[in-house]
């Protein structure tokens, strides 16, 4: 009498050897190969003898259930159910006129199908790892031992190689190598996720003598493998009825693996993909088996690239952020799609400027190193008065500064901290005064101009440069405020003043004929 077990989907069956135990594990070498977390990689044994099916936890960490009860070893009849972990098999007779379907195979295959394998790929195993460059690492061993003892070094090899790779591309040209080391196949394609538009896209697909062939992977059988998150073997693809795909028939394929590349949290970065269009060599189960491990590998390898990549980049655009945002804020925009992008957006903002007054005539009278030395201890304080106060420093022009609150992050009370910095920024001023003095150095007195309403907020320039700015109506009347103030003065207007909720004393001024303005502007005096 012969058994098989059969698992709950009915995409894995395996018929139990006579006499011979049979591992249970998560290793791909393993007789039973389940692929999930719960699965050990030696979880049990199962024997096959005169008396029936016994079943042995191997002291698995989720344990072996008999019909629901955890069992460390057991007897099983027919239609029972046993779990290892996670994963349920039922004991199911083969019939006598020998219609065990092939190992792994799907349930109710239509006529003319040729699929003989589909593995489940749910979760990461633990990472065998990956061929010297320019070896040939066919596995040639007698037997199942020296076979799977050089399986294992193979994959070792072929994950250091992955690892010492620096980035994505360099990475896919490295697992399209090994491949042609290790499997005899006549294409490989890669292609990779487009997460934005749920989408393969071709990476790259050469065949063994190293041209390129971008139409390697038939859709149907990579979508299957995608969609189902299951290891495709075909032994005659351009006969199955369920990849009816005209690319297949026209690249004459024979014999085909697509396996889907697993990264953590059950996302899937894209499949791998082997064929052959000559019928002198059809994949069988321990290729399929050995494309999975290999999968695993360059999937961890593809995933931590993409994670260095995204670093990488986080980490670029964040300095450059940190050059005009809040340190606060800079790690908030880095982190956005968005950030880099041209373009951008209308925005209600509070634009700043503060402007040395006489800079020029005192320039004059400076040596160009003492006004360098002097310049950056004045612009060092002003930055830390306005990113205290979580402003933005738009840019510096000449030795003015320009500052705005409200983009690209903008708070309820962003009238009140412009306002807050700008009085900072004065009596700030003050005690430098104080200690250039002291020092015989010369003394600052600066002009500041406020203004409130719409403006443009984006990203403005070309892709190999972008400013952050704002621009406008609203930061030209901030700029001829600021231009309008004496030393030491602070002038704002009515529609800053609307915006504050915890005003400072205010003393209004004559309105001021403004440049583009047709009616006199309503001005504000800060008194400090």
């Amino acid at each position: 009498m012969r058994f098989k077990l059969t698992s709950a989907d009915n995409l894995q069956t395996y018929e139990l050897k006579t006499g011979a135990p049979m591992v249970v594990g998560r290793a791909p070498t393993s007789d039973i190969p389940v692929f999930d977390p719960t699965i050990s990689r030696r979880h049990a044994e199962v024997v096959t003898d005169d008396q029936g099916v016994q079943v042995r936890d191997l002291g698995s960490s989720n344990g072996t259930f008999l019909n629901g009860s955890r069992v460390e070893s057991c007897t099983l009849a027919v239609g029972d159910t046993v779990t290892f972990g996670k994963v349920p098999f039922r004991l199911q007779q083969v019939t006598a006129a020998g219609t065990t379907p092939p190992v792994g195979a799907a349930k109710d295959a239509p006529a003319g199908a040729t699929i003989v394998r589909q593995l489940p790929i749910r979760n990461t195993p633990s990472a065998f790892t990956a061929v010297k460059s320019g070896e040939q690492a066919a596995v040639e061993g007698t037997t199942e031992a020296e076979r799977n003892q050089q399986k294992l070094a193979i994959l070792l090899e072929v994950s250091k190689g992955l690892g010492r790779a620096a980035d994505t591309d360099t990475i896919l040209k490295k697992i399209v190598e090994y491949a042609y080391q290790i499997l005899t196949v006549d294409r490989v394609a890669i292609q990779l996720m487009d997460e934005e538009n749920n989408t393969l896209v071709t990476k790259i697909a050469r065949d063994k003598r190293g041209g390129e062939h971008p139409r390697a992977v038939p859709q149907s059988i990579a979508r299957a493998a995608v969609s189902d998150k299951v290891a495709i073997l075909s032994d005659n693809a351009g006969e199955d009825q369920r990849f009816g795909g005209q690319s297949i028939l026209m690249q004459q394929i024979r014999s085909a693996i697509c396996v889907p590349l697993m990264g953590s949290e059950e996302r899937c970065l894209g499949v791998i993909y082997v064929d052959n269009i000559s019928a002198s060599h059809r994949f069988n189960d321990e290729d399929l088996d050995f494309v999975v491990a290999f999968s695993w590998i360059a999937a961890v390898a593809i995933e931590n690239s993409q994670f260095a990549e995204r670093i990488r980049r986080e980490m670029v655009v964040r300095s450059n952020f940190e050059r005009y945002f809040a340190p606060q804020l800079a790690q908030r925009i880095a982190s956005s799609v968005e950030a880099t992008r041209l373009g951008g957006e209308k925005r209600t903002v509070v634009v700043m400027f503060s402007d040395i007054r006489g800079f020029t005539a005192l320039s004059e009278t400076m040596r160009p190193d003492d006004m360098a030395s002097l310049l950056t201890e004045y612009f060092t304080e002003m930055v830390d008065c306005v990113f205290r106060h979580d402003g933005t420093l738009d840019k510096f022009i000449g030795d003015a500064v320009m500052a705005q609150w409200g983009a690209p992050i903008a708070t309820p009370d962003d009238a009140d901290r412009a306002m807050a910095a700008a009085i900072e920024m004065m009596e700030e001023l003050d005690k430098l005064n104080v200690k250039w003095k002291n020092e015989g150095r010369p003394a600052l007195h600066i002009g500041i101009g406020i203004n409130h309403g719409e403006a443009f907020a984006g990203n403005i320039g070309s892709e190999r440069r972008l400013e952050f700015t704002v621009i406008g109506d609203t930061v030209n009347t901030a700029s001829r405020l600021c231009s309008a103030a004496g030393p030491g003065e602070i002038l704002i207007s009515d529609e800053m003043k609307k915006a504050l909720s915890k005003k400072p004393k205010l003393k209004e001024m004559p309105p001021m004929e403004l440049k583009n303005k047709s009616q006199p502007v309503k001005v504000f005096k800060v008194v400090i």
